[in-house]
């Protein structure tokens, strides 16, 4: 007799959608809200998940921040519309600037080649 079992990581994508200005790159982006738990399976079923997180993700700057269980929670009961962005701490900021090392230009912005000199960056 075979018995199929294990423990997985998963992370699932909530229903919420919001325009903010962005803390870190200072553009409109959408915050994501993210839920990620780890579960036991039997015969790849799914039987019961722990050590829920719950965080937010710019879409603007890839920037993460974990945000509080209670708010996760309301987000994902749908009791929860929006996220006050003053509460987000962003730890490391996805979102760094680029220098040419053909003419030296800096930019902030998601180029592939230098707007200055067009070599790539």
């Amino acid at each position: 007799m075979f018995f199929i079992m294990g423990i997985s990581d998963k992370e699932v994508k909530l229903n919420f959608d919001q325009l903010v200005i962005c803390k870190c790159c200072g553009k409109y982006g959408h915050v994501e809200v993210f839920m990620r738990y780890t579960y036991f399976m039997f015969f790849f079923i799914p039987l019961f998940k722990w050590n829920k997180r719950y965080y937010v993700r710019m879409n603007c700057c890839n920037s993460i921040s974990e945000i509080s269980s209670d708010i996760g929670k309301g987000i994902e009961n749908g009791t929860i519309t929006s996220i006050n962005p003053d509460i987000l701490r962003f730890e490391g900021k996805g979102y760094s600037a680029k220098r040419c090392n053909n003419c030296g230009f800096t930019t902030f912005e998601d180029f592939d080649y230098c707007p200055k000199c067009g070599s790539k960056l």
